[in-house]
């Protein structure tokens, strides 16, 4: 019964050896560098977090829209709004719009991109 065992850890070193070999060929697709940016979203990460905010501020979240304007390097994210939003957006002096403006400036530039945000109607 103790050479059946043995047999045993050795089918189980193999299969070890195996799958260390496949996640070797695993790093290999790691040394692929992506060159493509025809298919990147500049500021994505400002437009996501936009969007993620202004849709917890609204009483009506399906009625916010984004709309994205790409101008050399800088992002202009306007969002529109359910008319009865607005003033929630906007918020005393402005001061809600600002805090928000201020988010989406700093994940602006995490992505490198200069962001701005506007609410129109």
């Amino acid at each position: 019964m103790t050479h059946e065992f043995d047999d045993d850890v050795d089918d189980v070193n193999v299969n070890v050896a195996d799958d260390a070999d496949d996640a070797d060929d695993a790093d290999d697709d790691d040394d692929y560098e992506d060159d493509d940016d025809a298919n990147r979203i500049v500021g994505a990460r400002a437009l996501a977090v936009a969007e993620h905010v202004t849709r917890h501020l609204a009483d009506d979240p399906d009625a916010i829209e984004i709309e994205v304007e790409e101008r050399r390097g800088e992002v202009e994210l306007f969002v529109h709004a359910n008319p009865d939003d607005m003033g929630r957006l906007i918020g005393r002096r402005g001061r809600v719009i600002q805090a928000v403006r201020q988010l989406v400036r700093a994940a602006g530039s995490a992505d490198g991109v200069k962001a701005n945000v506007d609410v129109v109607e």
